[in-house]
């Protein structure tokens, strides 16, 4: 739906370089990357904003470079929403369009938003305004959306909310989406693929689960820094709650349904040479795979049926004396489970 081939563009400071990407019609694409890295810059050059040194954009497998961005047929929503304060909800929405009365109250119905047609924006929630600005982008039935960090300016529980009002809407459309965050939970909740961008170039495109356990290069491993990462299905059984991942469950705390990325922190593991006796409800047998020695402290992998990574103190790996190719156990509590 989307493919950008060999992009540069060169402004004062700052520029993009050799730019690939692919994104598929329908999907939720996700780039991740630190503040400046060039993500605002790449959705802006897309949408028609800059015009590029060097390279390609397709949208639907058009040529749009030298198009303006009307006539690009993608609808962009900034940050910071970019309302007109003196123009209700209804206006602001239907902004630029003729006829537009059934098309407001039908897409204001889809955002859960028809109470608020009559308010102004300054008396608006964050999360309120967003839908607003999404609204006003898709009235217009663009055949991709852009959101530039739509959930930054929100406090934590208005952010959750409104993450998990995106997918369900990016559900019911089906609209091919690109979306730019610096926050790890957002692009692993929302992601179907994820596109990693330091310092004007895509690093690593991949699954969430690809990019996030095997990064590519140094900066994406140091970037991420997530280990223990699964994606895996909640089941309820006699009042547990366990995550299958496949080959093994989880047993973890939680309300949510359906399908999850769970992850341990490699410090909250226990780990053994033998069975013992814990609270821990999580406890595997399997074998230790490498072991990498992180200054104080030394990482050590162990295949239970899925790959997990362990910290334990240099004092520790020396008294255990342990090897690749050993068996060894693995606890942790299922408070330790984050659930994503």
């Amino acid at each position: 739906m989307i493919e950008v081939r060999r992009l540069c563009l060169n402004l004062k400071g700052f520029s993009l370089n050799q730019i690939d990407l692919k994104v598929n019609p329908q999907e939720y694409f996700v780039i991740l990357g630190p503040t400046g890295c060039g993500k605002t810059v790449l959705l802006e050059t897309i949408v028609g904003m800059y015009h590029p040194d060097q390279g390609e954009i397709l949208i639907g497998g058009r040529e749009v470079v030298g198009l303006p961005p009307e006539q690009r047929g993608i609808g962009f929503v900034y940050q910071d929403y970019a309302l007109f304060p003196h123009m209700s909800v209804e206006r602001n929405i239907g902004f630029g369009l003729k006829k537009a009365k059934s098309k407001i109250k039908k897409m204001a119905d889809l955002l859960g938003i028809s109470h608020l047609l009559h308010r102004y924006p300054e008396s608006l929630s964050g999360g309120e305004q967003q839908k607003v600005a999404l609204g006003r982008t898709l009235v217009r039935e663009p055949r991709a959306l852009l959101l530039d960090e739509p959930l930054s300016a929100l406090d934590p529980n208005s952010r959750e909310s409104t993450r998990g009002e995106l997918k369900s809407l990016h559900g019911r459309l089906g609209l091919t989406t690109v979306h730019v965050t610096h926050d790890f939970e957002e692009a692993l909740f929302l992601g179907d693929r994820i596109g990693v961008m330091n310092e004007g170039r895509i690093l690593q495109v991949g699954s969430p689960e690809e990019v996030f356990r095997r990064p590519n290069c140094e900066f994406v491993a140091g970037f991420v820094g997530v280990k223990n990462l699964f994606r895996g299905r909640v089941s309820h059984h006699d009042g547990i709650e366990r995550v299958n991942l496949g080959e093994l469950s989880i047993d973890v705390v939680t309300q949510k349904r359906g399908e999850v990325y769970v992850t341990v922190r490699p410090e909250d593991i226990l780990l053994s040479e033998r069975p013992i006796k814990s609270s821990a409800r999580n406890n595997f047998k399997g074998e230790i795979t490498n072991i990498m020695d992180k200054g104080p402290l030394v990482q050590i992998d162990v295949d239970v049926g899925k790959p997990f990574s362990v910290l334990i103190t240099k004092r520790t790996f020396d008294e255990m004396k342990l090897k690749p190719g050993m068996s060894a156990y693995i606890f942790f509590k299922t408070a330790s489970v984050h659930i994503i």
